[in-house]
């Protein structure tokens, strides 16, 4: 089993590195999909660009990930599931919801995250924890509200995109600590066992072979060559670091990461890509959803932490 390196210095390089990734993938990847419409067939093309760039890696030495293994590929299928599910929900509803709401929306996976931990168990959140996150869908409501563009469809793929994204997130951070993986080999196998479930899923969708004709087609661009090429390369690098964050840190400390990130990308989302109608009751909502999410993060930050004297002191009294 490898041991995961969890100093301090890895802990708040993780967990800034997919900070700054995320914040760069939800525009990235909104600038394809206004250009190509075809989002299940760009996720089955990113987790090949993914899963040949590990391989060739670890033939040629660059990585030290171990080889596919049939027992351990069994346990992370669920990973690899709810992922997908993630992403592809997730690219689906930026088609019909502007930047800063899909923000504000999947800001809510601290709360999906916090009742997961209810149900399997875990300590039950502080008097501040509750409240911040109450906060926070408050502002959701409310910015929906206000939202001229409002398409429920697409908002409905955020919601359940959420979802998803707290499965695959608390089972990533049972993987790395029952397994030993390390995150270039959980992305490997999430990659390796997305592909038959999307390639079943764009030829039963009918995205196959019109999306690929459609792809070629409009390859001769430079403009959308560049961007389609750094979606991959992106695709890669979020990944890794998401990985990386929920491994060496934990499930909840990736969503505060997540939390804090939005900030940056809603006040971006405002006037890059466009497809914003400014409105008070829809910028009052994303103002309270934000102030929401930065209190959430605060608190959890002041709960490690008072957590930290007594775990030291304990381990002190062992000493003796």
């Amino acid at each position: 089993m490898e041991i995961i390196d969890t100093s301090p210095y890895l802990s708040l390089f993780s967990a800034f590195s997919y900070g700054i990734a995320s914040m760069a993938m939800v525009f990235i990847n909104k600038a394809v999909i206004m250009q190509y419409a075809h989002s299940m067939t760009l996720l089955t093309l990113q987790q090949i660009a993914t899963a040949l760039l590990i391989h060739f890696g670890r033939v040629m030495g660059y990585t030290k990930s171990r080889e596919l293994n049939a027992e351990t590929a069994k346990r992370l299928f669920p990973v690899s599931l709810f992922y997908n599910a993630n992403v592809g929900f997730a690219l689906a509803s930026l088609k019909g919801v502007n930047i800063p709401m899909y923000i504000a929306i999947k800001r809510l996976t601290p709360l999906a995250v916090l009742v997961a931990g209810f149900f399997t168990g875990k300590a039950r959140p502080t008097t501040q924890v509750t409240l911040s996150v109450i906060l926070t869908a408050a502002g959701v409501l409310i910015a929906a509200l206000g939202d001229f563009s409002f398409d429920l469809f697409g908002y409905s793929l955020a919601f359940i995109s959420v979802f998803f994204q707290t499965m695959y997130l608390v089972l990533v951070e049972k993987s790395g600590a029952e397994d030993g993986l390390s995150s270039i080999e959980i992305m490997f196998y999430n990659s390796f066992l997305s592909l038959p479930f999307l390639l079943f899923l764009i030829i039963a969708t009918g995205e196959f072979p019109t999306s690929l004709s459609i792809l070629f087609a409009q390859s001769s661009s430079i403009s959308f060559l560049a961007i389609l090429i750094l979606s991959f390369v992106m695709g890669i690098v979020l990944n890794y670091t998401m990985f990386l964050c929920t491994i060496v840190n934990s499930a909840l400390t990736t969503t505060i990461v997540g939390v804090l990130k939005g900030v940056g990308s809603t006040t971006l989302g405002f006037v890059i890509l466009g497809g914003v109608e400014v409105h008070a009751l829809n910028v009052t909502g994303l103002v309270i959803n934000t102030a929401g999410g930065v209190w959430y993060s605060l608190a959890k930050y002041q709960q490690k932490k008072s957590k930290l004297p007594k775990i030291m002191s304990d381990i002190e009294g062992h000493r003796k």
